[in-house]
């Protein structure tokens, strides 16, 4: 039976409140055995049916980040078309992307046909194995913090586009592209998003409901 010391368990929710999503790298690179740390962890995230539907492209070569990068502008400039004045100025002015100066970027994708035909718990919901995918994500990204490493993670693609880059077979989906790397500055105190008034964190209260949705 594994346990904690109250020092372990501070640790623990010390690296959840403190990740942030990092968008500035520095250029010195990731050690290999930390790198291999976080990929170990990744593995290590809850699956449903254990069904482990996850595979890590490490991507290092800066011809391939470029290509990645390119298809991420393009999907931020016609994201910034969505929005109306001011948003679309603020908009503008968010880095969402570290993909070229990250050392190491990463690719988690989801096969949903690992363990078919039949993987326990999926039966009636099937998008779960895109929920364990995310877990392991956050694994990562959890010991990265541990770690003093950054990851961020860039959310405006196009998978299409992405999987034909890095090819990837067509029955796979592309989850997460991950930058990895040293923070520039150091971790902020709060996320980025916070700081610059994009969203304000909303209070837990309000999410938590006893019972049933409208119950208090």
């Amino acid at each position: 039976m594994v346990s904690f010391t109250d020092a372990e368990r501070d640790a623990l929710y010390k690296a959840i409140y403190a990740r942030r999503d990092i968008r500035r790298f520095r250029s010195d690179p990731v050690p290999e055995d930390a790198l291999d740390r976080l990929i170990q962890a990744a593995h290590h995230a809850p699956s449903v049916g254990f069904s482990q539907p996850w595979d890590l492209l490490v991507v290092r070569e800066d011809e391939t980040k470029a290509e990645i990068a390119g298809i991420a502008e393009r999907a931020i400039a016609a994201a910034r078309e969505g929005y109306e004045e001011p948003r679309r100025s603020e908009f503008a002015q968010l880095k969402l992307e570290g993909i070229r100066e990250a050392p190491i970027n990463i690719c988690v994708t989801c096969d949903p046909t690992r363990g078919e035909p039949h993987v326990l718990g999926r039966s009636s919901m099937r998008e779960t194995d895109v929920y364990s995918t995310c877990l392991a994500v956050q694994n990562l990204w959890l010991a990265a913090r541990a770690e003093g490493v950054g990851v961020g993670w860039v959310s405006v693609l196009y998978p299409a586009e992405v999987r034909d880059v890095l090819e990837i077979p067509a029955h796979i989906d592309p989850i997460a592209y991950l930058c990895i790397g040293y923070p520039e500055g150091g971790f902020p105190e709060k996320p980025v998003l916070e700081t610059e008034g994009w969203r304000e964190r909303l209070e837990v209260d309000e999410l938590v409901h006893e019972g049933g949705w409208g119950d208090e």
